[in-house]
């Protein structure tokens, strides 16, 4: 069975904003993993508690076929050089994994399946 990671940051940790919606969105795409007969695990970090330890852990955890990065770490301009980070971790630790970019949490099975098929 094919196994996905999705690399996020998690909503709950990010300072003045409502994280319900988002982690509605969240647990909404992940349960189209499970339509689609694929085992995905979550990885969601917080900037300020290692995140890059955190990633490593989770690529290193299973062997993964396809990893997704989440758009809050791609989209926002300061984070620009963690995205770099996360990519190159990808890479390092998981270098037969294909790399996918969702545009919302509720379409990673989506990004996923690009490479998937």
């Amino acid at each position: 069975m094919a196994r996905v990671l999705v690399i996020g940051l998690d909503p709950a940790k990010i300072q003045g904003w409502d994280p319900e919606p988002v982690q509605a969105a969240v647990a909404r795409g992940q349960a189209r993993f499970d339509d689609y007969g694929i085992q995905a695990d979550l990885c969601l970090v917080a900037l300020d508690e290692n995140p890059e330890e955190t990633i490593v852990e989770a690529l290193t955890r299973n062997d993964y076929i396809c990893v997704v990065i989440g758009g809050g770490i791609r989209k926002h301009e300061p984070l620009l050089e963690f995205f770099e980070k996360v990519v190159n971790l990808v890479r390092q630790h998981a270098p037969d994994a294909a790399i996918a970019f969702n545009s919302s949490p509720e379409d990673s099975a989506d990004a996923a399946l690009r490479w998937l098929r």
